[in-house]
């Protein structure tokens, strides 16, 4: 059974665990080699830490399966162990991430996807997120800008965003 809960700074380590190999799947040849190096694997568990506070967890029979972390209408990150994917673990994530751009007061969500990141892509689409094209994202690392879809979707009727 998968259970949600507001992470933890106890949760960290477990998030970072699951977030960098998620990270590297995602990431490794569709972006610019020194935005790999600027996120060397010992950087994933302080930055877990730093954003525990806009983070979802998921767990299954106590365990750390996947996180989310909204901040205001953006879903920033959303990652799903391998052992978990397929298991509904990230739908529920992404239901919750909804549910908190709502809450923060905005009329529709939205999140970046690397261009090249094709399962990514078609896990978003299949949750009825509209891919508005390419943009070039702000990503701190020496280049600045990285190429990324942005994926939209109402969250909340008669709101203004």
């Amino acid at each position: 059974m998968i259970e949600l809960r507001r992470a933890t700074p106890d949760d960290a380590a477990a998030v970072a665990r699951i977030w960098y190999p998620g990270w590297c799947d995602a990431h490794l040849g569709n972006v610019p080699r020194r935005l790999v190096d600027a996120r060397p694997e010992e950087s994933f568990e302080p930055r877990a830490l730093e954003h525990a506070g806009e983070t979802t967890v998921a767990t299954v029979n106590g365990e750390v399966a996947g996180f989310v972390m909204v901040v205001g209408d953006e879903v920033e990150q959303v990652y799903v162990s391998a052992d978990h994917r397929g298991s509904g673990v990230a739908q529920a994530l992404l239901a919750a991430a909804e549910q908190a751009v709502a809450a923060n007061g905005h009329a529709r969500a939205w999140l970046a996807v690397v261009a090249g990141n094709a399962r990514a892509r078609r896990f978003h689409e299949r949750q009825g997120w509209a891919d508005e094209g390419l943009f070039d994202h702000r990503a701190q690392h020496p280049d600045g800008l990285i190429p990324v879809h942005r994926y939209t979707k109402p969250v909340r009727e008669n709101l203004v965003s």
